[in-house]
């Protein structure tokens, strides 16, 4: 935990010199989205120069597979002639320009979508911009700008473990509050005073010295997915890494593709942690839509036909391009990979069928 030295260190540290230490949400905020010095605002991050790899760009077949999935979705809601096509968090636009060409071969539901994007990077709208050619976007700063008078079919890859979280650890008699401070050589944990947080009820139960995570904009941005849903009709697929309702410290910084510490350089390395299904869909559940059941993501993509597809474009290759082909399905789909560790959720109409792919 080194001392400040970059210009947004030495402002968190002046203000907390100020006004005390800060919430782990309020740093994260800070190290992500400073307008001049945030991780998001001011580089790609994605990739082999940047700090991480999202599946989009391990491999087409992983949009393939998530568009197959709104296909079928779209058809079972009576294939709408209009819809918002939406994604939070788009990275360079590849996900989307993936669905996009798949989508391009069911009739009628290219020309029905109006393709939308939550993007608050300039760098990254740029490449998005650049991704889809000439196809017409609307950017959105927020999901709450979404249009609200269309169904909604949406996908949110890692976006919502880049949301900041709260920190408390489980004391006698209540919740500490896990703060950040700065003693002068650098930033620090330190706890706050004890409080019975309302929203830490349903871990009521929890051993003293256990960590619990909240995200504050979790159940805002879910609720405003949700109600469009439950008002129009449409689908969301949320993919991440996580768990049902866990517990634990799972803040993470990653720095050219290697953990790092979160303390470190603030702004300079991305800022993560696991998503809480349970919060997401109990979120949906109160906004009026049904959520399926948390499905690894290995398990998605082979009820999607991500195995034939594969065979079918590794009839196409030979050598280092098809080395590379079966080493991508292999990280997208083996336990050991990407296949346990992230997790899809699906929000619904109650009274459509649960999206093709996921668990009811």
């Amino acid at each position: 935990m080194t001392a400040p030295g970059s210009p947004l260190a030495t402002r968190i540290a002046a203000r907390i010199a100020a006004s005390g230490p800060v919430t782990l949400a309020e740093w994260m905020a800070d190290c992500l989205t400073d307008p001049e010095h945030g991780y998001y605002v001011t580089r790609d991050p994605l990739g082999r120069g940047g700090d991480f790899t999202t599946a989009p760009e391990i491999s087409q077949m992983f949009g393939e597979m998530l568009a197959m999935s709104l296909a079928q979705g779209w058809a079972d809601q009576g294939r709408p002639p209009a819809f918002v096509l939406a994604e939070l968090g788009p990275g360079r636009g590849t996900l989307m320009a993936d669905v996009l060409r798949t989508l391009a071969a069911m009739p009628g539901m290219d020309a029905a979508a109006e393709v939308h994007l939550v993007e608050a990077s300039p760098t990254l709208r740029a490449r998005q911009r650049a991704a889809l050619g000439d196809r017409p976007v609307t950017w959105h700063d927020s999901v709450e700008t979404l249009p609200a008078d269309r169904p909604l079919y949406l996908l949110a890859n890692e976006f919502f473990d880049a949301l900041p979280i709260r920190q408390f650890e489980r004391v006698p008699g209540g919740w500490r509050e896990r703060m950040v401070g700065h003693d002068g050589a650098g930033f620090r944990w330190g706890l706050g005073p004890l409080t019975d947080f309302p929203a830490l009820a349903h871990h009521r139960t929890a051993a003293p010295g256990t960590i619990a995570e909240l995200c504050p904009a979790l159940p805002g941005i879910t609720a405003a997915i949700a109600a469009r849903i439950a008002a129009r009709g449409g689908i969301a697929l949320i993919l991440d890494y996580g768990g049902w309702d866990g517990t634990g410290d799972t803040l993470q910084a990653m720095r050219d593709h290697a953990f790092t510490d979160p303390f470190a350089d603030p702004g300079a390395a991305d800022l993560t942690a696991h998503v809480d299904f349970a919060a997401l869909a109990r979120a949906a559940r109160a906004a009026g839509v049904a959520a399926s059941g948390m499905t690894a993501q290995g398990l998605l993509l082979q009820r999607l036909g991500i195995d034939a597809r594969a065979a079918q474009l590794a009839g196409r290759l030979t050598g280092a391009g098809l080395d590379s082909h079966v080493a991508a399905h292999r990280r997208l789909t083996h336990p050991e990979e990407m296949g346990n560790l992230f997790k899809g959720l699906a929000l619904y109409p109650s009274s459509a069928p649960c999206p093709a792919g996921f668990d009811t």
